[in-house]
């Protein structure tokens, strides 16, 4: 196959990770808000405004946002019975020892550096804000919209931690 002609869709991606969130009940507002509360501790000039400034260029980012839509797909393909056993029942009870959902999340949570891995595992561990609703809904295929946020938030918080030490 030649790729050369081959555009990559930026835009398209972008659009389909947060209109699938939104979809999913995610609004960016609710990730800027954890990530502000999260970090205007340690960077009390941080402003909400500047939080939304940088979830919007990490949310442009090629790495996030490849793993999101296959993240978001993976979620949505289980839950509508498209995915094959025994995958569809690791995915859908999201099997403790499965792993493969953390792995999409720490590229994520790693694209402004290492700091991402223990944002990541701090934020996946507490589960605030928006990201709690995902790990209790029982109801739908949650596996990986739980740790995409969390490596969303962890990203964010990094770029913050790099912008202001």
């Amino acid at each position: 196959m030649n790729n050369r002609k081959f555009k990559y869709p930026d835009t398209k991606a972008y659009e389909f990770v947060v209109n699938r969130l939104q979809e999913r009940g995610v609004n960016l507002d609710d990730l800027a808000e954890i990530i502000y509360n999260s970090q205007i501790e340690f960077e009390p000039t941080l402003t909400m405004d500047r939080v939304q400034e940088y979830l919007q260029d990490a949310m442009h980012k090629r790495e996030l946002l490849n793993n999101a839509m296959v993240m978001l797909e993976l979620d949505r393909l289980t839950e509508a019975g498209q995915i094959a056993e025994p995958l569809s029942s690791i995915v859908r009870n999201d099997a403790g020892v499965f792993g493969v959902d953390e792995t999409l999340a720490l590229q994520i949570a790693n694209i402004y550096g290492t700091i991402g891995t223990t944002n990541f595992g701090y934020f996946d561990r507490v589960k605030k804000g928006i990201i709690a609703k995902y790990d209790h809904d029982r109801k739908h295929v949650n596996a990986f919209i739980d740790d995409l946020l969390a490596a969303i938030v962890a990203a964010v918080s990094g770029k913050i931690a790099h912008k202001y030490a």
